[in-house]
């Protein structure tokens, strides 16, 4: 294979070894695992192979032709709690940490609850009160919450087969599109939202998926807090999960998170966070992310659904909706998502977890999405 390096760490199939390698790559820090025994997970390993599944071209796929077509690099199935599934590929193994990309937003998601609970802040508040330098951009009326759910009012730019939208100049700041940078480009990426000066839409008039929303709240966080991000996720969510190994995340010039994109765990690591999740923010006895929290985002509202139903991402989940950095599919069914294919899926009707890392050639292919989540729910309604 190829020398792997930042021009070409995006590019299949480089793709398949660079993701398990981005602390190699780009400035981090690293999220601690608590110095307990870490949680155990049961095994009661079975197999899938008897699984058929219909993909989206209408043709009957095998559980392993799937599992190859769309690129898997982890697949892990969680059943009540025991691990009855777990396969690695391309040299990824259970120690091994993969990028989750937009997976990242879900865990801010909850550190926002966790945090919000604690009376740190209210939800309801501008995050100009805690990061007054926005007050002359395109965030100027955005709430925490309409942060926490993309319906903010600021003009960005998300389309990853667009090479020199805004989601990629904002990744250029943490070193992830090198060709991207020259002497004018912002150094921070408070200095990258500071140049967001436009405004698409009114607050809450429209859901429109916006990595930088994610980033301006972790800004929120570490002034409310005077903390840094990854010390809280470590000691609110990482720590109280027992995780068996340290996350990593990939941090600009100032040790800000890239909160949108930038996080590494491994496999096991993230089915305990679902896990957790699909206990109501529950696991091993301890209350992590209040009830109340999960009971919100997976419910939302009719004002959730409608917006969602118009947007882009609408035909994905015909009954769905985007709250907190999650998406819900129903109120039975919650989903982490990242480029490249990236996904945690929780479904509470069927008592399941399946985590699955990817290297997908092509950041947002709708067929190998499509294709990954019926094999999820065909996955989780079968086992």
């Amino acid at each position: 294979m190829n020398d792997m390096n930042v021009n070409n760490w995006l590019t299949a199939p480089i793709n398949k070894r660079s993701f398990q390698n981005v602390e190699s790559l780009f400035d981090t820090i690293r999220i601690k695992r608590s110095s307990e025994v870490p949680s155990e997970i049961p095994l009661n390993l079975r197999s899938l192979d008897s699984i058929e599944i219909q993909n989206i071209e209408g043709q009957t796929q095998s559980f392993k032709d799937m599992i190859a077509s769309t690129h898997t690099d982890s697949f892990l199935v969680l059943k009540n709690g025991e691990i009855i599934f777990e396969e690695y590929f391309n040299e990824m193994n259970p120690e091994s940490l993969h990028l989750m990309n937009s997976i990242t937003k879900s865990f801010m998601g909850m550190l926002v609850g966790i945090l919000a609970d604690k009376g740190v802040f209210d939800i309801k508040e501008k995050v100009t009160k805690y990061v007054p330098e926005l007050n002359d951009t395109g965030f100027s009326e955005t709430t925490i919450q309409s942060a926490l759910d993309m319906s903010a009012a600021v003009k960005f730019e998300e389309d990853y087969d667009e090479p020199f939208c805004d989601f990629w100049k904002e990744a250029a700041v943490v070193g992830w599109r090198p060709d991207l940078v020259d002497d004018n480009s912002p150094k921070t990426l408070l200095d990258f939202a500071l140049s967001l000066k436009e405004k698409e839409q009114e607050e809450i008039e429209g859901y429109h998926y916006r990595s930088v929303l994610t980033n301006v709240l972790a800004m929120v966080i570490e002034r409310a807090t005077d903390e840094r991000v990854q010390d809280l996720l470590e000691k609110h969510i990482w720590q109280k999960l027992k995780t068996e190994q340290d996350a990593v995340l990939v941090v600009d010039k100032t040790g800000l998170p890239f909160a949108g994109a930038g996080m590494n765990a491994s496999t096991r690591d993230l089915a305990r966070f679902g896990q957790m999740i699909l206990n109501d923010g529950t696991y091993e006895r301890e209350q992590i992310v209040p009830k109340e929290w999960i009971d919100s985002t997976r419910m939302g509202d009719d004002g959730y659904r409608e917006r969602f139903a118009k947007s882009d991402h609408g035909a994905m989940f015909p009954e769905g909706h985007y709250k907190n950095q999650m998406w819900v599919a129903n109120s039975e069914e919650m989903m982490c998502v990242g480029i490249y294919g990236q996904t945690i899926h929780i479904n509470k009707n069927t008592g399941t977890v399946i985590v699955k890392f990817s290297s997908f050639p092509e950041p947002a292919d709708e067929i190998l999405f499509a294709n990954s989540f019926i094999l999820l729910a065909t996955v989780s309604n079968s086992v």
